[in-house]
Formats: C-alpha cells, sequence, structure tokens
C-alpha cells in the first residue's frame, strides 16, 4: 500500500472539484483515493484549507455550501462574469419572495398559515414554481383536519443562496423591506381629482405563474360618458344649429314684409 503526498492530494481535490458541476462532500472527495493508494490521515482536509487559502487576491473562492465544497465565483469580479451568460435574469415578484421567507423562517408551515400571515390567498403557481426548481418541497402533513402538507426548504435553495445551514439565514432585522424593492412595470399616471374610479378588485397574487408581478395597477382614467350620452349631445347640437339657422331665415323674411310695407304705403 503506497500511500499519496500531500500535494498530490490537494492537485486531486482542486482537479475534482473544478470537474464537478456540483459541489463534493468530504466523504465523496475522500472516496477519490482507493485503500491500495490512501491519502495521508487529513490529507483531503489539510487539501481544502490550502485550496481555500490560495484563493485570497483571485476571482474565485472555495466554499462549503449545504451539498458540499465548491468553487465560485467572487462577489466583487460577479457583475462583470455574469455578462457571459446571456439569458434573463429571473426577477421574482413580493408575492414569490414573501412566501419563500415565510418558509425559510418559519418552516415547516402550511399553506393555510402562509395565507393567515400575509392575509391573501397563495396563489398555486407560486408554489408549484419553487417546486419545481427545487427550493422547497413537502416534508409532511400537519395532524389537523385535512391534513394539510407541511413546506420547508432544501438544500438547492441553501446552495443558490451560498448557506450551509439555515441557522445561517440573515435575522429577519436585517432584511430590507420586500415592500421597498424597484417594480417590474411602471405604475400607471395618478389619476386627476374629480375622476371617479371603481376598477374591479383583483387578486394579489394574479398572474404570478412565471414570477411576474401580480399585484394590481391603477386603471387609466377612462370618460364616464356614455355612447348613448355622446348622441343625445351630438343630437341637441345639431337641433340648435337648425333651430338658429331657422331664426335666422325668420328675421330676413319679416324685413322683406316691412319694406314691402312701406312702399306700398309711400305716395
Amino acid at each position: 500500500m503506497t500511500e499519496i503526498d500531500q500535494a498530490l492530494v490537494t492537485r486531486i481535490v482542486e482537479a475534482a472539484l473544478l470537474a464537478s458541476h456540483q459541489p463534493l462532500t468530504l466523504v465523496q472527495l475522500k472516496g477519490l483515493f482507493p485503500l491500495d493508494e490512501p491519502a495521508p490521515e487529513g490529507g483531503v482536509e489539510a487539501a481544502l484549507r490550502e485550496l481555500q487559502a490560495t484563493c485570497d487576491g483571485r476571482g474565485v473562492e472555495l466554499v462549503e455550501v449545504a451539498s458540499g465544497w465548491r468553487y465560485q465565483v467572487q462577489a466583487d469580479v460577479h457583475p462583470w462574469v455574469a455578462r457571459l451568460w446571456t439569458e434573463r435574469q429571473t426577477r421574482y415578484t413580493r408575492a414569490t419572495l414573501e412566501t419563500l421567507a415565510l418558509i425559510a423562517y418559519r418552516q415547516p408551515i402550511t399553506r393555510g398559515e402562509i395565507e393567515q400571515i400575509r392575509g391573501v390567498a397563495v396563489n398555486s403557481s407560486i408554489i408549484k414554481a419553487l417546486e419545481e426548481r427545487e427550493w422547497i418541497r413537502v416534508v409532511g402533513h400537519r395532524d389537523v383536519p385535512g391534513k394539510p402538507e407541511l413546506l420547508a426548504t432544501t438544500r438547492t435553495f441553501l446552495d443558490y443562496f451560498g448557506l450551509k445551514r439555515l441557522d445561517e439565514l440573515p435575522p429577519l432585522s436585517e432584511l430590507k423591506d420586500i415592500g421597498e424593492l424597484e417594480p417590474q412595470l411602471p405604475f400607471a399616471p395618478a389619476v386627476p381629482a374629480g375622476v371617479d374610479m371603481d376598477p374591479a378588485p383583483v387578486s394579489a397574487d394574479d398572474n404570478d405563474a412565471d414570477g411576474t408581478d401580480g399585484d394590481a395597477r391603477p386603471a387609466a382614467p377612462v370618460s364616464t360618458e356614455t355612447e348613448t350620452e355622446t348622441q343625445t349631445h351630438g343630437e341637441a347640437d345639431a337641433d340648435d344649429t337648425v333651430a338658429a339657422i331657422d331664426l335666422d331665415h325668420q328675421d330676413d323674411n319679416d324685413r322683406d314684409d316691412a319694406r314691402a310695407a312701406s312702399s306700398e304705403q309711400t305716395p
């Protein structure tokens, strides 16, 4: 049995992490070394520490997330590197973010409890979208009538946000108010004073299936005059015009009669 030297162990661990498309656990990294060519005792852990140290001042860093160890882009150079990815960045609505935050901080939680806290019905498309992204999953059922599903976050959720454990989530007091997020679509102009607006009620989670903002927007001001009223006003204006013309003709006839009578009385 030949033991591999530490320098080669470090190179093997680095190559494996760079070649893998997903994080690798300590067990997986140790499994790279067979029994007939084992790594030194603690060699894999030492390799990880050495690789982390060599990342100082570089564009990548070696971090441990929920699913294992991985290389990732440093935060300060990410805006430049992100230009390599041409796909449109997904933006999530306030309803989606609120739902995800409640599941993350209050898990396990039922859909009914989410609706009770938010005060509005949770659109089924929100839950489906989060499940398809593998950020949440059903972990059981509440022991109450109806047996509602209990929702919780996944390792994929932690990996996406660069977390190793749930207790690494930032305190709620440090989170930015979701209501301050910039809206994805501009709001309609303010409604002028005196215009009576009575839009139909819209659910806060409507049309949220693809992550677009479902909050109701103010409708554009519309004229309160109906087609029948417009037609009536038009007819009235036409009648007034005809009446004015008739009066002009009547005045002309009166003047002609007056001149004729004056001519007959002249000797």
